[in-house]
């Protein structure tokens, strides 16, 4: 059976909102992550949430925009990857709602800060590492029934090494950007600007070392026929990967293109990710896996979601425009006085 023009379309979409996902809240979980170890002060701790503080909430439409459109287009696909991975995104969940608690309320009382300090840092790492987890085992693929449903050990089941890797690679690049964008909105010349672009080189190298090993943990155990299977849209997307991770590294004296040739590895990544499962949406190691073709909506539900979509998208688009543009510029003095 032959995927549609529609099936298409949804796949490559959803893959580019999960990877607008990637990137936007991507830098702002990266910002919390690092925020214990490169902000040495109250003022340097204050920088750091203010300068994610007007825009985390709206970086996570994306992720809800993401799954809505994953039960819309293919209700097989979310039916067995929330199912199968249900203790995971509950953990993520609780992780995203104490990190927006310990934003909100750090400052109500004295004794809150260092609590929500650590809040805030594992409210924002550990989605930054389950995220890269369940890529990598919807990749590796999870063991299903004859109804798609998941029949591993909870959680316990999705813990084996390449799935490990690549939630290691999802933080350490999460890491990166919240690095770059720190250097892109702190004071220039501050303390805190320069250990934040001192410490985005040598993650941007452990970025491309966890990469290779990814692959050669792909390529030996995970899915030796990858070898025959290689693509030149695959080739091209690893090159662009690669590339645009090195030319950040090379640009590091430019803030703002270090951070936006950072954004693209990370996009470049989500899509390479995309092209190595077309046509599939979720591998198995057990059953028949779920594709494009077996679990999308009817055609007719699936052309009304792109009306919608053509109409819905530009206006996120144009709020996130506005959002930044408001918010440009490095932070200063009078801007943290509520932080």
């Amino acid at each position: 059976m032959d995927a549609s023009v529609f099936q298409i379309i949804w796949f490559w979409l959803i893959a580019l909102l999960i990877g607008g996902y990637f990137v936007l809240d991507g830098f702002d979980l990266g910002v919390g992550a690092l925020y214990p170890f490169i902000a040495k002060d109250e003022k340097e701790k204050a920088i750091m949430r203010r300068s994610i503080g007007p825009i985390w909430d709206g970086n996570e439409v994306w992720l809800i925009t993401a799954g809505g459109a994953l039960f819309a287009a293919f209700p097989m696909a979310y039916a067995t990857t929330f199912s199968g991975f249900y203790l995971a995104i509950m953990l993520v969940l609780f992780a995203l709602i104490i990190r927006a608690v310990a934003l909100e309320f750090r400052n109500r009382e004295r004794k809150w800060k260092k609590f929500g300090d650590i809040l805030f840092f594992l409210g924002s790492g550990l989605p930054a590492l389950l995220f890269g987890v369940a890529a990598g085992n919807v990749f590796q693929g999870i063991p299903m029934n004859a109804n798609g449903d998941y029949t591993g050990i909870p959680l316990v089941g999705l813990l084996t090494p390449f799935p490990l890797v690549c939630g290691v690679l999802g933080l350490v690049l999460f890491l990166t950007l919240g690095a770059t964008w720190t250097a892109l909105k702190a004071p220039k010349q501050s303390a805190l600007q320069a250990r934040a672009k001192k410490l985005a080189l040598p993650l941007q190298i452990l970025a491309l070392v966890v990469f290779v090993v990814a692959t050669v943990l792909l390529f030996l155990v995970v899915s030796p026929q990858m070898f025959s299977a290689l693509s030149i849209l695959r080739l091209l997307l690893v090159i662009l990967f690669v590339g645009t991770v090195v030319i950040s590294m090379v640009l590091h004296k430019s803030d703002l293109w270090a951070f936006l040739f950072q954004c693209a590895s990370v996009i470049f990544l989500v899509f390479l990710w995309a092209a190595s499962q077309f046509p599939n949406l979720v591998n198995a190691t057990a059953g028949d896996a779920i594709s494009i073709m077996n679990g999308a909506s009817p055609e007719l539900t699936l052309m009304w979601m792109t009306g919608i979509t053509c109409v819905g998208v530009p206006l996120v688009l144009v709020y996130h425009v506005v959002i930044y543009r408001a918010f440009r510029g490095r932070i200063k003095n009078e801007d943290i006085s509520s932080y």
